[in-house]
């Protein structure tokens, strides 16, 4: 749900919320995925599962962001038009149909070229334009869609209640959505459960956008997960609230809490975030290049070499101060280092590692079979991986 854009060039981070966005984030780019084919998700025209990073059968070298949702999967092109593919299910993938897979990528019904991010959820999809509009569309339970609604679904995008044209950046969860503008406020919407929303609320729907309960005006990157969400300041400290199982709030307790807390392990310097899914993990990385793991720790999906349960960020084992950009799945995480190499660990089930293996667990990270020193970003979701690739070597 994760799928905040961050990443290191010539020595400078960049990230989707930058007025200035360098030409490499435009760079053409070949989109890859791998792990379960269920509904099409893969968008390689089949149902077959891959255990090897294969490109969509739409193919093109004009992709620039990618995100999966649980059996759907998003993604944009250089010329700002926004695809999806995957199950049809109650609306997600946007193109005026709520039934069926597409096993290849589809533009969405209401079309347009000015798309700037996307974050595909459990069962809806959330975009941003490059006017500054925010648009959801897919299941409206719980209020997720943030358009006044708690029920039904919407098969088309349609602007948030709160309408505005600053949002920057958003994240879909499991029954929730998170979204900053670009006046560095935090809005949160749908279910309150477990004090995901951040508003000091452990129950109830909220089918319009709110301001988390901490306030401020200087977010800069949020995540969402199944049933936590984690945020990321403009003074880089790092922020958690929800559902606090397993550990993955990293403060060195397994409670729920309702308002944003920062981490245990404090600190000034982290740059990007993400929540897996599920009853799982957080993952997240810090300006000096290390990537810190904590959650649950089943199938080695915190990849430091171990299963139990963490609850105060760890290093992975595979260490290293190269780290850019890092995706939470279900059960698996995968990461791109700044020398281009991506990396996965956790689950290998239905081949969602990438490294020619459809079974398994691995606790410490492993480059993906197809290799190359190219990966640009990566989306892990709860059954398959996408990511993708520079289409000449990053300089």
């Amino acid at each position: 749900m994760p799928t905040f854009y961050n990443f290191r060039e010539n020595g400078l981070d960049y990230s989707f919320d930058d007025i200035f966005v360098p030409a490499e984030l435009f760079r053409e780019g070949n989109l890859f995925t791998w792990g379960s084919g269920s509904n099409g998700i893969l968008g390689n025209a089949t149902i077959i599962n891959t255990s090897t990073p294969v490109t969509t059968f739409a193919g093109g070298t004009n992709w620039k962001q990618v995100s999966g949702g649980r059996e759907h999967t998003a993604a944009i092109k250089t010329d700002g038009t926004l695809w999806t593919w995957g199950t049809g299910f109650s609306g997600r993938l946007g193109n005026a149909v709520g039934t069926g897979s597409i096993s290849t990528p589809v533009t969405t019904f209401a079309g347009g070229t000015n798309w700037k991010q996307v974050s595909g959820g459990n069962s809806h999809t959330a975009a941003i334009k490059t006017d500054g509009t925010l648009w959801t569309w897919g299941s409206g339970g719980n209020g997720r869609l943030g358009n006044g609604a708690t029920t039904g679904s919407i098969s088309t995008p349609v602007t948030t209640f709160s309408g505005g044209t600053n949002w920057k950046q958003v994240s879909s969860g499991n029954s929730h959505t998170a979204a900053i503008k670009t006046d560095g406020t935090l809005w949160t919407w749908g279910s309150g459960s477990q004090g995901k929303l951040g508003n000091a609320v452990t129950t109830g729907n909220i089918s319009t956008p709110v301001t988390t309960f901490a306030g401020g005006t200087d977010w800069k990157q949020v995540s969402s997960g199944v049933s936590h969400t984690a945020a990321i300041k403009t003074d880089g400290t790092l922020w958690i609230w929800g559902a606090g199982g397993y550990g993955r709030l990293g403060n060195a307790t397994t409670t729920n809490v309702s308002t944003p807390v920062t981490t245990f392990s404090g600190g000034t310097n982290w740059k990007q975030v993400s929540s897996g899914y599920n009853n799982a993990h957080t993952a997240a990385i810090k300006t000096d290049g290390t990537l810190w793991t904590w959650g649950n720790g089943a199938n080695g999906r915190l990849g430091n070499a171990v299963t139990t349960n963490v609850s105060t960020p760890v290093t992975t084992f595979a260490g290293g101060t190269n780290w850019k950009q890092v995706s939470g799945g279900i059960s698996h995480t995968a990461a791109i280092k700044t020398d281009g190499t991506l990396w996965t660990w956790g689950s290998g089930n239905s081949g969602r590692l990438g490294n020619a293996v459809i079974a398994g667990n691995i606790s410490t990270p492993v480059t993906t079979f197809a290799g190359g020193t190219n990966w640009k970003q990566v989306s892990s979701a709860y059954f398959h991986t996408s990511a993708l690739t520079y289409i000449d070597p990053v300089i």
